[in-house]
């Protein structure tokens, strides 16, 4: 599970990211502030892995936190969210190491595609602390912060709840499934599943592979990429 603290000086808005982020599996909110001090204070007591910030606090700025998070040694995630979208500012929250940055006002669906993205590279990173990467797996690794920020349009007919149903399936599974088993694990039709996993192959996000089943007869498998 993946902890996140909310940032943001408007209470209500902090509220609806915080529902945002409760909608997204995999990740929990353990806190909320809404100001630097109170983020400080939050973050020195209960560490998370990610925090949602707003670059506008009533005491300090976003960046400025950061700044002091770093220089404290906490090694927590930030990703910055914001109505702030002048250029130097955005360039500033680059260079003080911000993984993503998400300016106000948002959907849910994108910030659901920013913390999948997020998670995709705590996946890739998982255990790798200790050893070497080759290139590919470093490419890898990038890649899960660049498709979140410009994920890929969808074709006519399609939308992206179910695109994040059949991948959820898929991750949740661990192992390459037929049309059929995304269809019984999501409670799409088989037609619908084949018609999105086959999508998802010609964008690269899922890689096809093929299997003979018990009945001799070869069956399409989909799986996630290595890595992700």
């Amino acid at each position: 599970m993946i902890d996140v603290l909310v940032v943001d000086d408007d209470f209500r808005v902090a509220e609806v990211h915080a529902a945002y982020v409760a909608k997204v599996p995999g990740f929990r909110v353990t806190g909320r502030a809404h100001s630097a001090a109170e983020a400080l204070a939050s973050l020195e007591r209960s560490p998370v892995d990610l925090v949602l910030l707003d670059h506008h606090l009533p005491d300090e700025t976003g960046l400025a936190l950061v700044r002091r998070l770093r220089e404290g040694g906490i090694g927590c995630d930030v990703m910055m969210v914001t109505a702030a979208r002048d250029v130097t500012t955005v360039h500033a929250a680059m260079q003080h190491g911000a993984l993503q940055y998400l300016v106000k006002p948002f959907t849910f669906a994108g910030l659901r595609e920013k913390l999948t993205g997020y998670a995709e590279l705590r996946h890739a990173l998982a255990g790798a602390a200790t050893r070497e990467a080759g290139q590919d797996e470093v490419d890898r690794m990038f890649a899960a912060l660049r498709s979140a920020a410009a994920p890929a349009a969808l074709p006519k007919g399609h939308s992206a709840p179910t695109t994040d149903l059949v991948l959820g399936a898929l991750r949740a599974a661990g192992q390459p499934l037929s049309a059929q088993e995304v269809a019984d694990a999501t409670g799409l039709s088989r037609s619908t599943a084949q018609r999105y996993l086959k999508q998802l192959a010609r964008d690269g996000r899922l890689r096809l592979g093929l299997r003979y089943g018990d009945t001799g007869r070869p069956e399409h498998r989909y799986g996630l990429p290595a890595g992700r």
